[in-house]
């Protein structure tokens, strides 16, 4: 198994009241970005479905510079129905996320939740604090 430091949380930079189901991201990762699979390891739907990515042990493309030792977990969303960048995580995608990163951190207790701005403070991504929030994880 790869030695996991960081759970990279993101977004989709998907507006509300725009779709962009597992499958849509996943064709949109290997059509678009070249990529063989989709670049996470997990993607959470705004009805708080957590859909498996990249198996674990496989590096993600999800974070430049820190693919080889984090996890990419990513919601559904991000963006108001302006467009702009905004916190739109539903409230099953808020327990999900949370079951999911408690569950992560039993198999990699050292590792730190971070939000992908965190890494790269250019992208507002996922559009709220997420190290602030899961900090007591």
């Amino acid at each position: 198994m790869r030695t996991i430091t960081l759970l990279i949380i993101h977004c989709s930079a998907t507006p509300q009241g725009v779709g962009l189901s597992f499958e849509d991201c996943r064709r949109d990762h290997i059509r678009h970005r070249g990529f063989s699979d989709i670049g996470y390891h997990f993607y959470v739907t705004r009805d708080g479905e957590i859909h498996r990515g990249r198996p674990p042990e496989k590096i993600g493309a999800h974070c430049l510079n820190h693919n080889r030792h984090s996890i990419g977990i990513c919601y559904e969303g991000g963006l108001d129905a302006r467009g702009q960048p905004a916190d739109t995580r539903t409230l099953e995608q808020k327990a999900s996320l949370l079951a999911l990163l408690r569950e992560l951190k039993c198999i990699f207790p050292r590792a730190l939740i971070v939000g992908h701005h965190d890494l790269n403070p250019v992208k507002p991504c996922p559009c709220f604090n997420a190290e602030r929030e899961y900090r007591g994880l």
